[in-house]
């Protein structure tokens, strides 16, 4: 296995008409019979600058960064409505249950829209699929702001909330598009940012709208805030997925040369619609029930995506109802999760240096080893109870001053952090070609299960107190506590008894020249630190 210098991995700044050349050549070049090959195949050559693992570190963030920004909209228009909940219950006289409704809804509808809107980009790319979703999901949040009634809005919110989750579909499987699979860490890293401090910072942000402009200045900031996201991926997406590359490739040189024969591998054909789609609301429910990785890392992750709701009434009981903060001071208060979760990335590269040694064999040969991505989320498992606990006791208005309750919601979101991004690296690594569905599993469930907390959190809250109200959820932190140690302690038994895993078992998944030797380069820069 020889060592390749990064750098190859990528082409050469040349002219406009140099790339014209070096892509047609690459174009016929993947026409070149090989050992074993079929000649009438159409695949990514060595360097092939089409193909979304050469792209330049530039060209892949130009396209990941507006990405992971367009992903906070998704939570915003959950967790941006909490600052409006009581307008519209005096609005619409409602109780507080049913003004609640909308934010509950449309989190279910996150859940419900991977599971049909994943296999489109089979069929259209990903590209299509989030610029389709995120013009549609502006149009709806135009419908909510104009709505005048209660079962009107409710509706909608789940509508938005089904196409809304075009980003959580799709997004990994852009990193896995572009980066091979050793290397997604700091990528996925990156983009769990969102998914840990989206819901902070949408209170942050709307917390502001909702003072100044009420409702109707929060829905119609949802709008414009998701439509602009719409215009900087219009500008920025470029497509990623091999399948469809590859196709468009396939359908160009039939065209070039005449024959008809040309095609993809018969693993990047485009399959039935009716086996895609039963496949896709199928799988992930089987998967979900039968493999106890997936049931338990699931139940966590819908246990912190509910309290990350349920925390959004528990802010304004512990801050505006006790320190007498406005809705502007408590969606400051917020800040302390959205920093929390900034942390995360950063404490991620130890983890991702832990990794990538212990994937290294002793004959110098790369195995799988998902285990190895869990160790920080081990002491997050730790900390996230303690944080609860400590937010919960230090809420003391006239003896504790606010800061302090604060400083602890910057562990819960480093936490919350460091556990979803496990639950994300981890089923990745051991599921490999069935990672999608297995994803999508977890997150229907946590969608599920999260949605359905801030209906009973702000009572618990109200009848029990923040001290006693914040111990009930330490405690259950507390059971589900073990979760990462037992996959790391006993988790490649977990993977040998799965049919789903066993296949993937110390395989990489990588087994290119240019993709290990780019990890070599990798081991190398590490060990400089």
């Amino acid at each position: 296995m020889g060592q390749t210098d990064i750098s190859s991995n990528y082409p050469s700044a040349t002219s406009d008409t140099d790339v014209e050349k070096v892509e047609d050549k690459a174009c016929h070049d993947s026409l070149r019979q090989r050992d074993g090959h079929d000649p009438n195949l159409v695949e990514f050559v060595p360097n092939d600058p089409e193909n979304p693992f050469n792209w330049t570190r530039l060209r892949k963030w130009s396209i990941l960064m507006p990405l992971t920004i367009a992903n906070f909209s998704c939570l915003w228009i959950a967790s941006g409505y909490s600052p409006a909940i009581p307008e519209f219950q005096a609005r619409f006289g409602t109780s507080s249950e049913v003004a609640t409704l909308p934010l509950v809804i449309y989190v279910i509808g996150l859940g419900f829209g991977p599971m049909l809107l994943a296999p489109l980009s089979e069929y259209y790319g990903r590209t299509p699929v989030y610029l389709a979703n995120f013009f549609i999901t502006t149009i709806l949040l135009l419908g909510t702001a104009l709505v005048d009634n209660v079962p009107g809005f409710i509706i909608l919110r789940f509508i938005t909330g089904f196409f809304a989750s075009a980003s959580i579909t799709n997004i990994g499987g852009t990193i896995a598009d572009m980066y091979h699979h050793e290397r997604t860490g700091m990528p996925l890293a990156i983009y769990t940012v969102t998914s840990a401090g989206g819901s902070a910072s949408g209170v942050f942000v709307f917390s502001f709208i909702a003072q100044l402009h009420g409702l109707h200045g929060v829905l119609w900031g949802m709008c414009g805030a998701t439509g602009g996201f719409f215009l900087l991926l219009c500008i920025s997406l470029r497509e990623t997925r091999h399948s469809v590359l590859l196709r468009r490739r396939a359908a160009r040189l039939r065209k070039e040369t005449g024959n008809q024969n040309l095609d993809v591998p018969p693993d990047m054909r485009t399959q039935p619609a009716t086996q895609v789609f039963a496949t896709a609301l199928t799988r992930p429910f089987h998967l979900l029930f039968t493999e106890p990785v997936i049931l338990f890392t699931a139940a966590y992750n819908g246990y912190l995506f509910g309290i990350a709701f349920l925390f959004n009434g528990a802010f304004t009981i512990v801050f505006a109802d006790g320190y007498g903060f406005n809705t502007i001071q408590t969606g400051l208060a917020n800040l302390g999760v959205c920093v929390g979760a900034l942390l995360g990335p950063v404490t991620h590269i130890w983890q991702e240096r832990y990794y990538l040694r212990k994937i290294v064999a002793a004959d110098g040969t790369i195995k799988n080893v998902p285990e190895a991505r869990v160790q920080l989320s081990i002491v997050g498992a730790i900390v996230f109870p303690i944080s609860l606990f400590w937010f919960g006791w230090s809420a003391q208005p006239g003896s504790i001053h606010w800061i302090v309750p604060i400083v602890a919601s910057v562990f819960y979101g480093w936490s919350f952090y460091t556990i979803i991004q496990m639950t994300f690296m981890y089923i990745e690594d051991t599921y490999k070609v069935y990672a999608a569905s297995a994803l999508a599993g977890v997150c229907f469930a946590r969608n599920i299960i999260g949605g359905v907390f801030p209906l009973f959190g702000t009572q618990m809250f109200h009848h029990l107190g923040v001290h006693w109200a914040s111990s009930v959820l330490g405690f259950a932190a507390i059971l589900l506590m073990p979760i990462p140690y037992i996959l790391s302690r006993w988790g490649r038994g977990l993977r040998i008894r799965s049919p789903w895993a066993r296949i993937h078992m110390d395989d990489l998944g990588d087994d290119d020249d240019d993709a290990n030797g780019s990890l070599h380069c990798t081991l190398l820069n590490l060990s400089r630190y």
